[in-house]
């Protein structure tokens, strides 16, 4: 007691100023008493308190009642739980000690003891586990997965340094790092460059071939030079074209995550588009036909992008199914969902091209696409314009029986 008095002197101060305050005020004996006890009790609970607390801190970690080594392999596992890049712990020999959830929702479940060559057989990942074990130092490679679905990893292999002092055993740590996305737009990025070079290269060297003739042997050939002339200028318009969407394309890649929030009535924006096609319509015989609602069909947007989607849709099926020589445009609502179904009657698509229509540069047929003067850039313009909308294009189609492109909001 004398000890817990001397270690908490603020309490015996204030107890002591109670009792002068008592004593001042003229208080009975009786009460200074009381106050002095009062005193008193708060000092032996306040170090009761305090002896529990050191008490159960001696039972956990003093005495040797616990092995640091579970606690540090507990610690260990509570700190790679909590982290979401997917980690594996093993020992030297390859057996699997403990995985995160991150790593079991990746690779599924890995049974303690199991060789991690049971999960991974891949050479480079092996031969990498085995020099950290020998050399005690980190090493990293790209690892690519084909199933469930191509994927790509950063895989890095390191001790568990501090660990190794209190450790029974070496423990090493496999983490994965997904860089999927980063392969896969550096791969579009190439593509686009090599697509993008060889589509202007085409009317280049044309043009290039045309001048120079007109500089040589057709120098004094009208007729040659009228043919001549009008080449070039439809292969300038193409390249324009093309320039064009490229501008289109980089403009809405740097607004992509930045969503519209105006108001817009579809029906008044699908007779418009209709208007505006209706030259081209009546230049392939073919018809337009819209069916609206009645009533105004708002949905959230930018109203020149979603012209400039329905143009497109439009406008390609009146080029490729102008067989069928007639385009229905259908206006749903259901609940909270609009559909706007632009339908064809032409030769349809063959279904492995469907998935990939929205690609840069995609063509089903190349010579049937630049004979219509297309770039191959406008349904990726779609794709992207969607993507801001958070709408999506729902492609179906059916050889020889025509084509569905609805956009769903």
């Amino acid at each position: 007691m004398a000890h817990r008095l001397r270690a908490r002197w603020d309490l015996v101060i204030l107890c002591l100023l109670i009792v002068v305050v008592a004593l001042l005020t003229g208080a009975a004996p009786f009460y200074m008493a009381g106050a002095g006890l009062v005193g008193l009790c708060m000092i032996l609970v306040r170090g009761s308190e305090e002896d529990s607390a050191d008490n159960d801190i001696v039972h956990l970690v003093g005495d040797n009642d616990v092995d640091p080594a579970q606690l540090a392999e507990v610690a260990f596992s509570a700190a790679f739980a909590a982290l979401d890049l997917p980690c594996v712990v093993f020992e030297a020999n390859g057996a699997v000690l403990f995985q995160n959830g991150a790593a079991e929702t990746m690779f599924g479940r890995l049974e303690t003891g199991m060789h991690i060559s049971a999960r991974w057989r891949s050479p480079g990942i092996l031969d990498m586990v085995r020099e950290t074990v020998a050399s005690g130092q980190p090493n990293q490679i790209e690892h690519s997965e084909v199933l469930p679905s191509e994927r790509v990893f950063h895989v890095r292999v390191a001790p568990l340094a501090p660990s190794q002092k209190i450790l029974s055993k070496p423990q090493f740590v496999m983490s994965f790092r997904d860089i999927s996305e980063l392969r896969r737009l550096d791969r579009m990025r190439s593509d686009f460059v090599a697509n993008a070079s060889h589509e202007l290269r085409t009317p280049l060297a044309s043009l290039r071939g045309f001048i120079e003739t007109l500089l040589g042997p057709a120098r004094n050939d009208h007729k040659a030079q009228e043919r001549f002339l009008s080449i070039m200028l439809d292969q300038a318009n193409r390249m324009s074209r093309l320039v064009d969407d490229l501008l289109s394309l980089s403009r809405l890649e740097l607004k992509a995550h930045i969503a519209p929030e105006q108001k817009v009535d579809l029906v008044p924006v699908l007779n418009h588009v209709r208007d505006t096609l209706s030259p081209l319509a009546n230049e392939l015989d073919m018809e337009i036909v819209l069916h609206l609602p009645d009533m105004p069909v708002e949905v959230t947007g930018d109203r020149d992008e979603l012209i400039q989607v329905f143009e497109n849709l439009m406008e390609n099926a009146c080029k490729y199914g102008q067989d069928g020589k007639i385009v229905e445009v259908f206006l749903r609502r259901r609940d909270s969902v609009v559909d706007v179904s632009i339908v064809d009657r032409g030769p349809g698509i063959p279904a492995d091209h469907v998935p990939r229509l929205t690609e840069r540069f995609y063509r089903v047929s190349v010579a049937d696409s630049r004979s219509k003067k297309g770039t191959g850039l406008g349904l990726a313009i779609v794709k992207h314009i969607l993507t801001r909308h958070r709408a999506r294009l729902i492609i179906r189609s059916e050889l020889d029986k025509g084509s569905d492109f609805t956009v769903r909001f």
